[in-house]
């Protein structure tokens, strides 16, 4: 059993790597997600801060979020964006009712993955049922995945999504290093 599962294993860093032969370098995110997925390892993770952070462990994203960062202004969310993950000014805060919407850079192109703040990078790979933490004036929040959706640029009705319960909207540009469509994964709090 141990040699089929090598066997696994093996076939699997060898397509990795042919990849990368094939169509260019492969991101060290990507890479180190299908490793813990194949080893099945889950690092500990800490938020960066308790004022205001974002954790997500599946993905391993640990990052710093600016507060009120002005979506339409991108003087301001590039600055905000260099430094973590950008809350969207006139959204909910964690503890408020609504929704809290954040976005983050996936990168500018798939090669430069490990250059840029590139924090959402992989949340495509979240599912429902995944946990997000948010950490806001000492105090963690948990949502729980219940949606994807890849959506135009001009779809803006996710900033203003009302719901009965406190959801999180998690945005970021697709496919990684274009600027074509959106991301967004949609997640409520749970107690």
């Amino acid at each position: 059993m141990k040699i089929v599962k090598f066997l696994g294993n093996f076939f699997i860093f060898l397509s990795l790597f042919l990849l990368f032969l094939i169509f260019g370098p492969v991101s060290v995110q990507e890479v180190n997600y299908q490793t813990r997925q194949i080893l099945n390892i889950n690092p500990p993770l800490a938020p960066t801060n308790t004022d205001f952070s974002i954790l997500i462990p599946k993905i391993t994203a640990s990052a710093p979020i600016i507060a009120q960062t002005d979506p339409f202004d991108k003087e301001k969310y590039t600055s905000a964006l260099k430094k973590g993950v950008a809350h969207a000014q006139g959204s909910a805060l964690p503890g408020q009712p609504g929704n809290v919407y954040l976005f983050a850079h996936s990168t500018d192109s798939f090669y430069n993955v490990g250059k840029y703040n590139a924090v959402f990078y992989l949340i495509g790979k979240l599912e429902k049922k995944d946990k997000i933490y948010i950490y806001y004036k000492s105090i963690k929040y948990t949502y729980e995945v219940t949606d994807k959706a890849i959506v135009n640029p001009e779809e803006t009705k996710y900033l203003n999504r009302l719901s009965e319960e406190n959801t999180l909207t998690l945005q970021t540009c697709y496919p990684p290093g274009t600027t074509f469509k959106r991301l967004i994964v949609i997640a409520k709090e749970i107690y």
